[in-house]
């Protein structure tokens, strides 16, 4: 049978022109159907997420549990880009926790690493600075991918101060930077080449100035001052960076949001200086000890407790072989004073 002959025969006549509209509207408008679902969902998620999601989130200390969140909705909620504008706000909060996620990653790989090393089993510690390396790669992929997101959405940081509507605007815009100083530390931790502007640190320098500092439990002048100690020739005249750091870390004990914390403690460890990193570490010890977080950013606080605490993990283990112990973060191995750490009887385990 010559279909090609059938076909144009039933074309000829009105009723099969007709069918073929009919046809074609049926399933165009099944399209158009589909597409508004879509888009209306992808809308209704964006929204919930930003008004109840990463509130909610924000005011829960389980790292554990954002991390599977962050690792597992990221593919859901940005696909939403593909029928309705991308959630660039979002973007860069989820790839921020991803990249964090990853993060803690090559933290557990690089204390391996130094056990091996106590033990000189170079093939062990080969083995553990490799996966270490991965996990900054893709720590270092995500932060930049949730930095490109705050460039999407507000521009490039480092010129013109965008236009920021509410709180929210202003704390993702906080967060992007912190994503983009991140991929750049991640990227320089992973020894490779991943093509990360390196320029991202004057830019956020720059950017943080855009932001209240109090209003933000001194993280914007912590940014500044961390990259001043790190950039030379960007200490600005009559600005010492290690007293704004100090001011910083002392705006965000009274608010409760500690990160300047971190900050202060990298800026520490990029000088060489461990002592005042142990200060820092201390400092962050007593005053959780003394003062709750805020119960609106318990995320934000106990980021910066497992920050510190990682550092501190890696000091122990350089010294003795193991992490900071149960209930001692502030307390070190040389301490002259009585550890207030957890002992273990290790007869008992044996």
């Amino acid at each position: 049978m010559n279909w090609r002959n059938v076909a144009r025969n039933w074309l000829a006549k009105p009723w099969g022109r007709l069918a073929i509209v009919l046809s074609l509207t049926s399933v165009t408008g099944c399209s158009v159907v589909n597409h508004m679902i879509y888009k209306t969902t992808g809308t209704v998620m964006t929204a919930y997420a930003e008004e109840h999601q990463v509130p909610y989130v924000l005011a829960s200390d389980d790292l554990e549990m954002n991390c599977s969140m962050a690792q597992a909705l990221t593919p859901l909620l940005m696909s939403f880009g593909r029928v309705t504008h991308t959630p660039n706000q979002l973007g860069v909060m989820v790839y921020l926790s991803a990249g964090m996620c990853a993060e803690s990653q090559a933290w557990e790989q690089e204390l391996r690493y130094l056990r091996a090393m106590k033990k000189a089993n170079v093939q062990e510690a080969q083995d553990a600075q490799i996966a270490q390396k991965r996990y900054h790669i893709l720590a270092a992929n995500r932060n930049y991918t949730g930095y490109r997101y705050l460039v999407e959405e507000f521009g490039e940081p480092g010129g013109k101060c965008p236009k920021l509507d509410d709180e929210f605007e202003n704390f993702i815009w906080m967060m992007g930077m912190l994503a983009g100083l991140q991929a750049l530390s991640n990227e320089m931790s992973s020894g490779a080449g991943l093509g990360i502007p390196k320029d991202i640190a004057a830019k956020a320098e720059r950017g943080a100035a855009c932001l209240d500092d109090d209003q933000f439990w001194g993280v914007p002048m912590a940014i500044r001052a961390t990259i001043w100690s790190m950039l030379p020739g960007a200490v600005p005249q009559g600005e010492d960076p290690f007293a704004r750091l100090k001011i910083a870390a002392e705006k965000g004990e009274k608010a409760g949001v500690r990160l300047p914390h971190v900050l202060y403690a990298m800026a520490a460890l990029n000088q060489g200086n461990t002592e005042l990193v142990k200060d820092v570490i201390r400092q962050h010890a007593k005053s959780k000890a003394k003062k709750p977080a805020d119960p609106e950013r318990k995320l934000l606080d106990a980021i910066a407790t497992q920050t510190l605490e990682a550092i501190s993990d890696r000091l122990w283990t350089e010294q003795t072989g193991h992490r900071t112990p149960i209930g001692g973060l502030g307390t070190f191995w040389d301490d002259k004073r009585q550890s207030s750490g957890e002992t273990i009887d290790l007869d008992d385990i044996l």
